[in-house]
């Protein structure tokens, strides 16, 4: 091959690639957890990051079932979700990075509570008893759990008479224990502490910490091209120490992940397991 030829294709696949970069808009969302104020308060300044070198705009949505149909359907490029939201949708997208943040850093776990001076000391106690959940896509307040009985021969849903917590918020499981509207609670462990104004710590205790389970997973849609895949990759690398896409996302670090890393949550889901 001459050298003119070769200069040829190098500029040819240079020029190539810098279209594929330029040519589209690509969504970026966040699972709606919070407000819309501040989802775009989190990822506008990713959003923002990531235009350096392709066109990224944030996406909103306004609830779990439709972020979800969004994520499935490719309207949403890139997205960053909880990781049974993630599971749920791993056919249509793959993980690219997982949040790092708190102390238990690119993990999280729930816990089981019930009211201090309970019969109730232990996991098999559970069996026939009312027990509030912050929902079914709640990770840390339903499917840590659920994993946790799962190992120990105890099921959820047949063993245990569960009730969905007022709007799907911890706080609300929190109070039904306190209250002694059921039995024992499922919560993430990070929000045993939010009603401490409103309910004594030494009024609920812990029978169980439950299963570890991966972090919050940011993904790109799986039918990319690669290059768009890896100008994202390769940008997220940068943001490391504190930078302030990282404070925006209330993270500490964004770090390379692998889809394997949430099979337990779906083995808690019950969803298939990819080989």
């Amino acid at each position: 091959m001459s050298k003119y030829i070769y200069v040829f294709l190098v500029v040819g696949l240079l020029v190539s690639n810098q279209q594929a970069l330029s040519a589209d808009t690509y969504q970026l969302s966040m699972l709606p957890r919070y407000s819309s104020e501040e989802i775009l308060k989190r990822i506008s300044p990713l959003a923002k990051f990531l235009s350096s070198d392709v066109q990224v705009e944030p996406y909103l949505t306004n609830n779990f079932d439709q972020y979800l149909k969004k994520l499935k359907g490719g309207t949403i490029e890139i997205g960053y979700q909880n990781p049974y939201i993630y599971a749920l949708a791993s056919e249509a997208h793959e993980v690219i990075a997982m949040a790092v943040k708190g102390k238990s850093g690119d993990k999280f776990r729930g816990i089981i509570i019930v009211r201090s001076g309970s019969a109730i000391n232990s996991i098999r106690g559970l069996v026939g008893k009312k027990v509030s959940y912050v929902g079914p896509t709640s990770a840390g307040g339903y499917l840590s759990q659920k994993l946790t009985l799962m190992r120990a021969g105890i099921d959820v849903e047949k063993d245990l008479e569960l009730i969905e917590a007022v709007e799907n918020k911890q706080e609300n499981v929190i109070f039904a224990v306190y209250s002694g509207d059921v039995d024992a609670g499922f919560i993430r462990e990070s929000a045993l502490g939010r009603v401490q104004k409103f309910v004594p710590a030494s009024a609920i205790s812990v029978i169980k910490r439950t299963e570890w389970l991966p972090n919050w997973a940011l993904s790109v849609k799986r039918d990319l091209p690669e290059v768009i895949k890896k100008t994202v990759k390769d940008n997220l690398a940068l943001l490391t120490g504190s930078h302030p896409v990282l404070k925006a996302l209330k993270v500490q670090k964004l770090r390379p992940a692998d889809d394997a890393e949430y099979d337990p949550v779906r083995q808690a889901a019950g969803l298939k397991i990819k080989r």
